[in-house]
């Protein structure tokens, strides 16, 4: 699982990077402004979806079939439940395709009601959805054939090909900037490209692996019908996270103009340590988990999700901690300059921080909820994401006048929290989880070697960034060594506090 979580987590760094050089030139060229809200709207969008199906309710229906299927029936039945899905897949998404570019308007009210009150801003905001809405099937297949991938322990291709979207939309942004309306127009095409890209690279993928896939006929057989059963409850408690962002995303669009744009910067560094170990996590923890339960091996499927929660707490607590010492640094040394200005900065690296409070509970939600998964239960999810999101929800209406911009952070990160605890206790009372010795052993040691970092960092921040934050190309040094530092100081305690042994994961990471 350890190998599969660093592939995992390897190639999601590469992406993340790129997606960093892509958003400072989008905050170079658009800032925090109307056309850079319309686009964070239109790309919020088809990513929904992605994110549900990418990391949610998709592989938490489909991958333990398919893994079962593989291990018990053979290839060829597994391939067939593939082509099915597929099938199937293809023809609601086309309809949905459709019905979203004919209602793409009412779509947007409901996304970013705020943006009504300007009509330009509104209608851009369509426009730019609706060319990068083709993204959303495209990029659901993609996630299909990556479930494939993953129930056959192939992680590569299907972590990899998030960098197709970052080096095309970086491409267009570049190339056609200066040839279309707004560069805003030159990301959307950008999107719906890459979409073609990446499901072409998964094709390849998965024929290289053995497990070509035919289009069928669609046809709602027994195993289809329980999949989508499955999946449609999935759908919502997978995306409880990705629903709880949208929810900031209204409440953003009806705060003061440049709110949407300031969270998604705060949120694109956010998702670096989110994306990078949780979604890592939750990819390689499932199908590890779904052969565990499926084979009867209780005490194998309890340490394995104690190993998950440990890897990514490990990993998770430095980096949420780091955030909210130092996330002013981070956004003014990635963003600050040309259209970003110093308010601005100032506005996101305040979010960030914010949203640092609630970083390792969304990174915890995806190591629990393959719990339930693996053992064919998505109805718990749901009904523990429905208070979740309705919980964020009241939070952001109570935040959003006194807390402005911060508002949003700060609400879905205490309702992650309730959502750890809800289901924690739910697999607690099944006997499906319980903190082994390990982990009772190392999290505190983390804490303490995170503590000591805290520390480091702050004294970093004073006599090394702070001298260098205004001397243009040096202030990268001053980052440099915030971040250099605190994980060098983070290493060391946790070595010495016996948190984690170094040398025993890179042993472990050449042994599989």
């Amino acid at each position: 699982m350890l190998r599969g979580i660093l592939t995992v987590g390897g190639w999601t760094m590469a992406s993340r990077i790129l997606g960093f050089v892509r958003d400072v030139l989008i905050a170079d060229l658009l800032g925090a402004g109307p056309v850079a809200d319309a686009f964070f709207v239109a790309n919020r969008l088809p990513n929904l979806f992605r994110r549900l199906f990418g990391e949610g309710a998709f592989n938490a229906a489909f991958v333990p079939e398919f893994a079962g299927s593989l291990a018990a029936e053979g290839p060829a039945v597994a391939r067939g439940f593939a082509e099915e899905a597929m099938a199937l897949m293809a023809v609601w998404l086309a309809g949905l395709a459709i019905l979203g570019e004919l209602f793409m308007p009412a779509v947007v009210l409901v996304l970013a009601p705020g943006f009504h009150a300007d009509a330009a801003k509104f209608a851009l905001a369509v426009t730019l959805s609706r060319i990068t809405f083709p993204y959303m099937p495209l990029i659901c297949l993609t996630a299909l054939l990556s479930g494939v991938l993953n129930g056959l322990d192939r992680f590569a291709a299907a972590a990899a090909a998030p960098i197709l979207f970052n080096l095309t939309t970086i491409a267009f942004l570049l190339a056609l900037a200066g040839f279309l309306p707004t560069p805003g127009h030159a990301l959307a095409w950008g999107v719906t490209v890459s979409g073609v890209l990446q499901l072409g690279l998964l094709l390849h993928a998965v024929r290289k692996a053995g497990m070509g896939l035919a289009l069928r006929r669609p046809r709602l057989s027994p195993r289809m019908r329980l999949l989508l059963a499955r999946m449609a409850p999935g759908l919502f408690g997978a995306g409880v996270t990705q629903l709880n962002l949208t929810v900031d995303l209204i409440i953003a669009s009806l705060l003061p103009s440049g709110t949407v744009s300031v969270l998604y910067y705060a949120d694109r560094v956010n998702q670096l340590p989110l994306g990078v170990i949780g979604a890592a996590v939750g990819t390689a923890l499932l199908p590890t988990l779904s052969r565990a339960v499926r084979g009867g091996e209780t005490a194998a499927a309890m340490a394995a999700q104690n190993r998950g929660i440990e890897y990514a707490l490990s990993l998770t607590l430095p980096a949420a901690i780091g955030l909210l010492m130092v996330g002013h640094a981070v956004i003014a040394v990635l963003f600050g300059r040309g259209a970003f200005d110093p308010r601005a900065a100032l506005r996101a690296g305040q979010a960030l921080s914010a949203y640092a409070v609630g970083l390792p509970a969304f990174v915890l939600v995806k190591a629990l909820v393959p719990g339930f998964f693996a053992r064919g239960d998505t109805a718990t999810p749901v009904k523990i994401g429905t208070a979740t999101v309705a919980l964020n929800l009241v939070l952001n209406f109570a935040f959003m006048v006194p807390l402005q911009h911060l508002g949003p952070p700060l609400a879905s990160g205490v309702a992650a929290w309730a959502n750890v605890a809800s289901l924690t206790l739910v697999l607690r009372r099944r006997g499906h989880f319980a903190i082994d010795a390990r982990l009772a052993r190392v999290v505190p040691r983390m804490l303490l070697a995170a503590l000591a970092m805290a520390v480091a960092l702050g004294a970093i921040d004073r006599l090394v960034y702070a001298p260098l934050a205004g001397q243009g190309v040096l202030r990268w040094l001053g980052l440099a060594a915030l971040i250099g530092g605190g994980m060098l100081v983070y290493a060391a305690a946790g070595q010495l506090l016996g948190a984690f042994d170094a040398a025993a994961l890179l042993r472990r990471r050449r042994g599989g």
